[in-house]
């Protein structure tokens, strides 16, 4: 009887049979993955009148959940920049000289990190010891502002691949001279086109992006793009957002929250087939400062000290944005003899505190130098935000204040949702007519 030449002997199925199942344990490998993130710390380097946040207090707990954990990597989310006087005054340079200490694995770019200029905001990306990534920022040829759009961090066998994303609103969120000949290219589409050249090169694809909140559900609901790290809206997520195997999280501005999000990233699909996550409160009362990022931080602290830690007035309660953005305008007023003024509340970067006021408060308010504009319109040349509520003679004319912030932006809706007005008159800072009303009035009821 003739032997069949392509029957293979018993043990060479069998080592083939066992070779084709370590193949399928391989390709469907799960690794953990562990992502720490910030957002928007916003130079808030001493803790708020609330206890929460503060530098060194933030590097402790960010120290104390990467004690043991052999698969985390640290990812911040932009505007770390801007929001203190520290920043304001040293042009955002010692910001990021501290946050040289955080730890960050990699790091995007937010709108405000631009409030000193394009050029301080590349400055920045060179200051930074950890790849500062941003996919979408680019000149009139098409240069990336950043020296990359993505990084690869390799972690607990994963090769992580995270790709940073601007915002499509930041021309309407800085003065356009900030921005120079940079612009933002859609962020999503953008993304996409980077995530499909990197993918064959990674595990797992994460976004980190200063993106609105439109821009996040777009995000998530972007075919393998399954991990979104969002800054830029200044709230926390009460819970992880996600969609089907996507996922996004952001914590509380200012440093108040540290996020933990743990990831089982399967490695054949590329995508995470569970996670937690949690929110952890940065509580100055609980937690034991990392005593050399204190120590950073008291240098710098105590060079402006002297300027901003003066007593101003006293309020007997607290003040909300709404409220503030009244008292902002009546300062305004005052210091122009205006008829109306308009602030965006955006613009409003702090609440002012019950009891004994500093000119650090006004500063922590209002820490951009925009400067109060003001110019003169007929009753029905007013724009409707500014009018609402109030009778107007069309044929009269009225002194409108703005700040030059929003004489610049006029247009959106954030602003006087108009455009074609003209701004000629200049009184100087809006901070300071914030500080001057504030010591005038000696006491806030």
């Amino acid at each position: 009887m003739r032997s069949n030449p392509f029957r293979l002997p018993v043990s060479r199925i069998a080592a083939l049979f066992f070779a084709f199942i370590a193949a399928l344990q391989l390709s469907a490998e799960v690794r953990t993955l562990t992502i720490l993130h910030t957002n928007d710390l916003h130079s808030r380097l001493t803790p708020l009148d609330n206890h929460h946040g503060g530098f060194a207090y933030v590097v402790a707990a960010i120290r104390h959940e990467r004690e043991g954990c052999t698969d985390c990597i640290l990812l911040n989310d932009g505007d770390l920049a801007q929001g203190s006087p520290v920043s304001t005054i040293y042009k955002g340079v010692p910001v990021f000289e501290i946050a040289n200490l955080f730890g960050f694995d990699a790091a995007t770019l937010g709108n405000h990190d631009f409030d000193y200029g394009w050029a301080q905001a590349r400055n920045f990306v060179e200051m930074a010891k950890y790849p500062i990534v941003s996919s979408n920022i680019v000149d009139s040829k098409g240069q990336l502002l950043t020296p990359k759009a993505w990084t690869i961090l390799k972690v607990n066998g994963l090769r992580v691949g995270v790709i940073g994303a601007m915002t499509n609103d930041l021309h309407s969120l800085t003065f356009p001279a900030n921005l120079g000949d940079y612009h933002t290219t859609p962020s999503v589409e953008t993304v996409r086109k980077y995530a499909n050249e990197l993918r064959s090169q990674c595990d797992l694809i994460v976004v980190v992006g200063h993106i609105s909140p439109s821009e996040e559900r777009a995000f998530l609901a972007e075919p393998g793009i399954p991990v979104i790290v969002s800054g830029h809206t200044h709230s926390g997520l009460d819970q992880a957002m996600s969609n089907q195997d996507h996922v996004l999280v952001r914590v509380k501005s200012y440093g108040e929250e540290l996020g933990r999000l743990e990831l089982k990233v399967d490695t054949e699909k590329k995508a995470p087939v569970s996670w937690t996550w949690k929110k952890i409160l940065v509580d100055s009362d609980k937690i034991t400062p990392a005593s050399d990022v204190a120590a950073l931080v008291k240098v710098w602290e105590d060079k402006v000290s002297t300027v901003v830690d003066v007593p101003l007035a006293v309020s007997n309660r607290q003040l909300g944005k709404p409220e503030l953005k009244l008292l902002m305008e009546e300062a305004m007023k005052a210091t122009t003899g205006a008829d109306f003024a308009y602030i965006n509340t955006g613009g409003l970067r702090d609440i002012l505190p019950k009891g004994q006021l500093l000119v650090r408060h006004a500063w922590n308010i209002m820490p951009f130098d925009d400067m109060v504009v003001y110019g003169t319109f007929k009753g029905r040349d007013l724009p409707a935000v500014v009018t609402t509520g109030k009778q107007i003679d069309p044929d009269r004319d009225y002194k409108l204040a703005v700040s030059d912030f929003t004489a610049a932006n006029q247009e959106t809706p954030e602003n006087l949702r108009t455009n074609g007005l003209q701004f000629p008159g200049e009184a100087g800072l809006l901070r300071d007519s914030l500080i001057d009303y504030i010591r005038k009035k000696k006491l806030i009821e």
